[in-house]
């Protein structure tokens, strides 16, 4: 699907947006066609996060100073091996820290295969390069292990600190990441080979998408096998057994459908004021006019000196001005339902800035004249 939107951003020159934001309008196309599998997902083959707590060695003097984690960690570490290490002895140091592992299992990840973890400190740790991940299980959110990770971390940041307290610090040296570094022990079941129906979800809810969706599957296997059960869900009844089933999601997956036009919506951010705006804008009637009121006020105090060998004192006398500043524009008036292009072209001769464009398309809104969902964000 071909879509179109324009980005404005403040501290730019308001014509050269507008215009472009009107050649961008000019030429925009029908929505394309698109393949099945590139505009949603069948229920159940997801992705599963996994996270584990763990200990990090071979630091540089970089890692956890006496952090109670990374104590306990190292305890546990040394216990696995046998060693029981004498009370009080606390076997923390600069050179090990205590880290979080976080990973994600792929859908249908079977045991024996590696998949990438990413390892962030915790603690007072300023930089994981050169470390090491001892061997540590990954949880998922039933408390199960399915994962067993170690290696050694590959960090991008860097971090240096000198006497005086100085320091510079490169990206962020705290978090590392382990390619390859986890081995999966344990398989997710998702249970699609033995639901009495599939379930293809829209990544977009949209009735008119899963109408179409739901026929171009009908149209392929020549039965009413599919059946849009809302804006989000196509229901596909399906032989049972793991083989028939995937080699019906693989032939549906592939299939190519034309999804519904966006609806028309106006995204503004009210923090750094971007407004972004999409090609099925309309603009109804409407005359607008805008203007710009500025108020200073200056402050110039004076100071006053007594007479010579009076018993005065220096004092400061105020001195205040204030003045107005309204600069008043011209209305422009817009046709009968105006593009987005047409009315651009409107405000882009009258050099209105992206700010003001935010307040007139609000007003528009308000008023009734703009066919478009305003979202602030």
């Amino acid at each position: 699907m071909t879509s179109f939107s324009t980005i404005y951003r403040p501290g730019h020159r308001s014509a050269a947006l507008l215009t472009l934001l009107a050649t961008v309008f000019l030429s925009v196309q029908p929505a394309q066609a698109e393949r099945i599998k590139d505009i949603g997902s069948f229920a159940g083959l997801r992705t599963n996060q996994l996270v584990g707590y763990g200990v990090v060695v071979g630091l540089a003097g970089t890692g956890d100073d006496s952090l109670e984690y990374a104590t306990v960690g190292l305890k546990g570490v040394t216990n696995r091996f046998g060693l029981t290490l004498p009370p009080g002895v606390n076997p923390a140091s600069k050179n090990a820290a205590a880290v979080l592992v976080t990973a994600e299992m792929p859908a249908f990840a079977k045991p024996g295969q590696r998949m990438d973890v990413t390892v962030s400190a915790i603690g007072k740790a300023k930089s994981l390069r050169g470390g090491t991940l001892i061997l540590m299980p990954l949880f998922g959110a039933d408390q199960q292990i399915y994962a067993m990770a170690q290696g050694n971390l590959a960090v991008g940041g860097l971090g240096v600190s000198a006497a005086d307290g100085s320091q510079v610090t490169v990206n962020i040296p705290s978090v590392g990441r382990i390619s390859g570094g986890a081995s999966i022990e344990r398989t997710v079941a998702t249970g699609f080979e033995s639901q009495p129906f599939l379930s293809f979800n829209l990544t977009d809810a949209d009735l008119t998408t899963s109408l179409r969706v739901a026929d171009a599957i009908n149209q392929a296997l020549g039965s009413q096998q599919a059946i849009a059960a809302d804006a989000v869900t196509v229901r596909i009844s399906a032989p049972m057994g793991a083989q028939e089933r995937v080699m019906l999601m693989g032939r549906i997956e592939n299939l190519e459908v034309k999804p519904a036009d966006a609806p028309a919506r106006i995204i503004v951010n009210a923090r750094t004021g971007t407004v972004v705006i999409n090609g099925a804008v309309r603009i109804g009637p409407a005359a607008v006019s805008h203007g710009k009121l500025t108020l200073r006020v200056e402050e110039n105090p004076m100071v006053v000196q007594p007479a010579p060998f009076s018993r005065g004192e220096t004092a400061i006398e105020p001195n205040s001005a204030i003045s107005v500043d309204e600069r008043s524009r011209p209305a422009f008036l817009i046709g009968q339902r105006a593009s987005l292009a047409e009315i651009v072209e409107t405000i882009n001769s009258l050099g209105v800035p992206p700010s003001d464009l935010t307040a007139i398309l609000e007003g528009l809104k308000q008023a009734g004249a703009l066919s478009a969902e305003l979202i602030i964000i």
